[in-house]
């Protein structure tokens, strides 16, 4: 007979400034063995109004690519209303602060090339978190 379970499981760590790309993969991986839940998933969360979680390939001519991109939709350099961090915010709504993916067997499962990145958009080095819930079965 299996159980249901919820483990929440808080993830602190520092960004270097904008646009700075932190893998969470690893991480994330390793709160999923330690709940010992088998079957469910994880909801990532990230509680910033400057930052996001996207899944992409790790690649850095890639990752300079959605720099490229980030920045063409909506760049740092343009009147704001908003003072000095603006842009940071407009990015934040468009790109979500929130992920959920699959776990089967205890592992999460990430497509052949996907990794789990927060990404930092605001203007300065960060210290940030993100609350990970890993819920099913064990």
């Amino acid at each position: 007979m299996s159980t249901f379970r919820v483990v929440n499981i808080k993830y602190h760590f520092s960004t270097k400034g904008a646009m700075d790309f932190v893998d969470l993969t690893d991480e994330i991986q390793s709160a999923v063995s330690t709940s010992g839940i088998r079957n469910g998933f994880v909801h990532v969360f990230a509680p910033h109004a400057t930052g996001i979680l996207i899944i992409t390939e790790n690649d850095p001519a890639l990752l300079n690519d959605i720099k490229n991109f980030v920045e063409e939709v909506i760049p740092k350099r343009r009147e704001y209303q908003h003072p000095s961090n603006a842009h940071a915010h407009l990015r934040s709504v468009l790109l979500p602060p929130d992920r959920t993916i699959p776990l089967i067997g205890g592992h999460v499962e990430f497509g052949t090339w996907q990794t789990l990145f927060f990404v930092e958009t605001d203007v300065y080095p960060r210290k940030r978190t993100v609350i990970m819930q890993i819920m099913g079965e064990q």
